[in-house]
């Protein structure tokens, strides 16, 4: 059973709620769940593939028509969030079909895997364009409205969820275009959270761990269901219930967060904290402050092994 399967509590009844790259994989999982509980869904997918070539209104469309066949309200946005036009369409669509904006899910984006000295420009670009310009612009255009209801006196109970990742948190050997782009989406989480809390606005990120097209192709073995039909930790709809809470009114006082999801388990993730530290009180020489250095390393956690390392 799916969460877009189990029987609804109506956590996010009334609500509007847009996911980008909602067509396939984790996007798909949380669009249908949040239908499930009671949202109005904005479907974003520009349809491309994997690696964020051509385009197809498809993907969107079919996730809304499951949504609708099984009795929830949906609508299909095919336009490019990391443009400023396309954003702001995106953000018109919901206010022009459902009259408001409560929760905004960023989801998109596909990989183009190399190694650093074998990594183009292009590729660079590319990744960092769907996946961190295309959290920036969302979050501008619905901050933007927020903003204005909350001067005008009718705040809403709004969230954004970003989608970080494992790679984001601990790097990704052969990923350093999608390694750096998640990573700098925790950045824009934190900056974001203190910025929109004035209008009313909550903003979490989560870093999931679940089969999709791009998991299946990088870690094809851990990413595989499981054939006796037990339970599927890989499921994109594992992660889902913590993307539909967060995104729900029940959440509230729950802002600048990062959360890992995988399986059945959730974790609170702590991010950069200060260690040890030693202060001399003036200037260290080079020797004195390569010593102190090893001194401090030696009183300090390791840290986790890089994905992929060998």
């Amino acid at each position: 059973m799916t969460a877009a399967d189990q029987p609804g509590t109506g956590i996010c009844a009334g609500r509007v709620v847009i996911v980008t790259g909602a067509g396939r994989g984790l996007g798909r999982a949380h669009a249908r769940a949040y239908a499930a509980e009671g949202a109005r869904v904005v479907v974003n997918d520009l349809g491309v593939g994997a690696d964020g070539s051509g385009a197809s209104g498809g993907p969107a469309h079919e996730v809304v028509e499951e949504i609708r066949a099984a009795g929830g309200e949906a609508v299909a946005h095919g336009g490019d969030i990391a443009t400023s036009e396309g954003a702001a369409s995106l953000v018109r669509t919901a206010l022009d079909t459902y009259g408001g904006l409560d929760t905004l899910v960023n989801n998109a984006g596909f990989l183009r895997d190399r190694m650093l000295v074998n990594l183009e420009e292009d590729d660079w670009d590319a990744v960092m364009r769907v996946h961190l310009k295309g959290h920036f612009l969302p979050m501008k255009h619905a901050a933007a409205y927020w903003r204005g209801e909350a001067k005008a006196g009718r705040a809403r109970h709004a969230c954004v969820i970003n989608t970080s990742s494992g790679a984001g948190l601990l790097g990704s050997v052969g990923q350093g275009n999608y390694s750096a782009a998640k990573a700098g989406i925790l950045g824009l989480t934190l900056v974001a959270s203190a910025e929109f809390a004035p209008y009313g606005v909550r903003v979490n990120a989560i870093a999931p761990a679940a089969r999709t097209r791009m998991t299946e192709s990088t870690f094809a073995e851990t990413m595989a269901a499981p054939e006796n039909g037990g339970f599927d930790a890989m499921a994109p709809e594992n992660v889902s219930p913590l993307v539909v809470w967060l995104g729900s009114e029940s959440s509230a006082g729950v802002t600048g967060r990062v959360f890992e999801a995988e399986a059945g388990r959730i974790t609170v993730m702590e991010g950069w904290r200060p260690g040890p530290t030693a202060d001399k009180g003036a200037r260290w020489t080079p020797t004195e402050a390569g010593n102190t250095t090893l001194k401090l390393l030696a009183g300090a956690e390791a840290p986790q092994p890089v994905y992929g390392a060998r």
